[in-house]
């Protein structure tokens, strides 16, 4: 994927976040990676130039912060125009992702249902776990069959924390590492 990334990127830059950094890729039509360090199916290394001016970077950036600070701001949610890469598939979960409500939840086979492709409950999981733009594209917001916690390529301590944040926790002010720091973060800021 980072050869054909690499094709179409015009910019990458540093975002910095409560749960930690991220990289932040765009092409010349919106932001078209956001991923945190260590993230499954991270792209690695991208040959687009640093460029902490982009103005999809920066947008995103902003609203970004704003969404971690403000609960007035996550029911908004974002606005960054987006340039997702990946198939025709992927790209119609990550659609369907982009229209849930900030705190509402959905099941991989309610995804797939409202896609038109009810046996496609798996084929909408793996979509989901390659979504190049965590947090906008809410994924974190995707539970399992019996509404358990799933898996999240940004880790499952990442996803808790997103939820409790959007469930009305307070955010958290530094970067943790383990589910117990963050429920603690959040739950003393």
């Amino acid at each position: 994927m980072t050869n054909q990334l690499d094709d179409v990127l015009v910019a990458q830059a540093r975002v910095d976040t409560p749960l930690g950094a991220m990289t932040a890729a765009a092409t010349t039509r919106g932001l078209a990676g956001l991923w945190f360090d260590g993230q499954r199916h991270h792209p690695g290394v991208l040959a687009a130039p640093v460029d902490d001016d982009n103005r999809f970077i920066v947008q995103a950036r902003q609203e970004l912060a704003a969404w971690f600070a403000d609960g007035a701001a996550r029911r908004c949610g974002f606005t960054v125009p987006l340039d997702a890469q990946g198939t025709a598939f992927q790209r119609g979960v990550w659609a369907r992702l982009s229209m849930l409500a900030c705190g509402e939840r959905a099941r991989y086979g309610e995804i797939a249902r409202a896609l038109g492709r009810p046996e496609a409950a798996r084929a909408v999981g793996a979509a989901i776990g390659r979504n190049p733009i965590s947090v906008i594209v809410p994924c974190h917001r995707v539970l399992g069959h019996d509404g358990a916690l799933t898996g999240y390529a940004g880790g499952l301590d990442r996803k808790q924390a997103l939820l409790a944040l959007e469930a009305g926790a307070a955010p958290a002010r530094s970067a943790v590492s383990t589910a117990d720091e963050m429920t603690e973060a959040l739950a003393s800021a």
